[in-house]
């Protein structure tokens, strides 16, 4: 969906809404606030411009950002469509999109 010197995001494949992204750093650090903090200042340009590109896409009222960290030992930003708080509720069931379905949507949102 989005790749630099730095960064590469692509869709969650256990998302939330349709849509849901990540934003990982090049860079393998697994605590998010232990990136060098030249990769935190380019982070969020970088995750910026790949939110807008979903909202084109995903109807949403916005793009949700959310740093946990404990999924894997890797930094990285979630970018979620939202329509109301509870989209980003991690606790709820996960959607299950076939890899044609990824496919597709990543490549919609590459182009957008």
């Amino acid at each position: 969906m989005g790749e630099d010197e730095r960064f590469i995001a692509f869709l969650d494949i256990s998302p939330l809404r349709e849509g849901h992204s990540l934003v990982v750093p090049k860079l393998e650090v697994d605590r998010f606030f232990d990136l060098p903090s030249e990769v935190l200042t380019a982070a969020m340009p970088f995750a910026q411009e790949v939110a807008a590109r979903i909202q084109r896409v995903v109807p949403c009222d916005r793009i949700g950002m959310s740093v946990i960290g404990l999924e894997v030992p890797h930094a990285h930003i979630h970018l979620i469509p939202l329509d109301r708080m509870s989209d980003m509720d991690f606790t709820k069931p996960k959607l299950k999109l076939s890899q044609e379905e990824l496919a597709a949507l990543a490549e919609r949102i590459r182009k957008a």
